[in-house]
């Protein structure tokens, strides 16, 4: 007698449809990452080309301009801020992590996430924080540009709408990940004796 092979009732191509779907959406998420951090590399090779321009200007040249002089300060917290996000994705950010080490993958993943949703609860507040300045101190005129400060500080507000999207990202990451992306990543050096 031969044995019967269960039917398969689509589940496995249900699967299989989402698996591809998730790849997609990695895919787009490269792309839109690459963009993001293009941006900010181009901010900061911006910003080092001015503040060369502006101190070469000011003291080989005795010129200054105060809205060159504004903008490069603009474009510095620009770049602050747009770098939270960023930090977050490559794992750019301090931590300490003697104890972190030690801890068993399994629960340093759920320490992860418990940590992240904590950084979570800041940037929301920073985002809360940011968007009631920009509603009070936007309406002034910068006294370097002449432009509404809305434009100078709206970088707080949406580099906290970023940032919030990364560390959802980042929570997603370590719930979905491999126990062996929680291994330890530090050495003990110690000198052995010959």
């Amino acid at each position: 007698m031969v044995p019967e092979v269960p039917v398969c009732s689509g589940s496995f191509f249900r699967i299989r449809r989402g698996l591809i779907i998730i790849e997609k959406w990695k895919k787009v998420g490269d792309k839109v990452f690459q963009v993001y951090f293009g941006i900010g590399v181009v901010a900061m090779g911006l910003l080092a080309v001015l503040v060369i321009f502006s101190v070469i200007a000011r003291y080989f040249f005795s010129h200054s301009w105060k809205e060159l002089s504004e903008f490069n300060v603009t474009l510095f917290a620009f770049t602050t801020f747009w770098g939270m996000g960023i930090n977050v994705l490559k794992n750019e950010h301090v931590i300490i992590d003697i104890l972190y080490d030690r801890v068993p993958p399994a629960i340093k993943r759920w320490l992860s996430v418990v940590n992240y949703l904590i950084v979570l609860a800041v940037d929301l507040v920073f985002t809360k924080q940011g968007f009631a300045y920009v509603g009070v101190a936007g309406k002034q005129i910068s006294q370097g540009m002449e432009i509404p400060m809305k434009y100078m500080y709206g970088i707080m507000p949406m580099a906290g709408v970023i940032c919030a999207v990364c560390i959802v990202i980042k929570i997603i990451e370590f719930i979905t990940a491999d126990l062996s992306y929680f291994a330890p990543k530090n050495k003990v050096l110690t000198k052995e004796s010959p």
